[in-house]
């Protein structure tokens, strides 16, 4: 059960259903997760800085059980999350943040109950 939360300074007409969808996929896809599975949210036209600049930008936070958990994981999932985020945004790099997180069973509430009993 992945979640990702994606915030921008973009407005809200940059970011559409298909969008979303598409970034499910891609993101999906990179964690090894159904995207049936997956938990997204998009923070569009909030007042953000990155690197010292309030120029377009994205900061995402990724969290999953078992596969945020390595460097060299997170080095794969992080290459294929760009790689969509610059095409599909028209963003440098260099204004693309991402944050992964790696959760425990017990941190995930489901059907009254944490992952850890299901």
């Amino acid at each position: 059960m992945p979640f990702v939360v994606l915030e921008s300074n973009l407005p809200a007409s940059s970011f559409s259903e298909d969008f979303l969808k598409r970034l499910c996929s891609v993101t999906a896809a990179a964690l090894g997760k159904p995207e049936d599975r997956m938990n997204m949210v998009v923070h569009p036209g909030l007042p953000m800085l990155v690197g010292g600049s309030c120029t377009p930008c994205v900061l995402v936070s990724v969290s999953a059980i078992s596969v945020t958990d390595t460097a060299e994981k997170n080095k794969e999932h992080s290459a294929k999350i760009f790689g969509f985020l610059t095409k599909e945004l028209g963003l440098a790099e260099d204004r693309i943040v991402i944050q992964f997180l790696e959760l425990q069973p017990h941190q995930v509430g489901k059907k009254g109950t944490v992952m850890s009993f299901l």
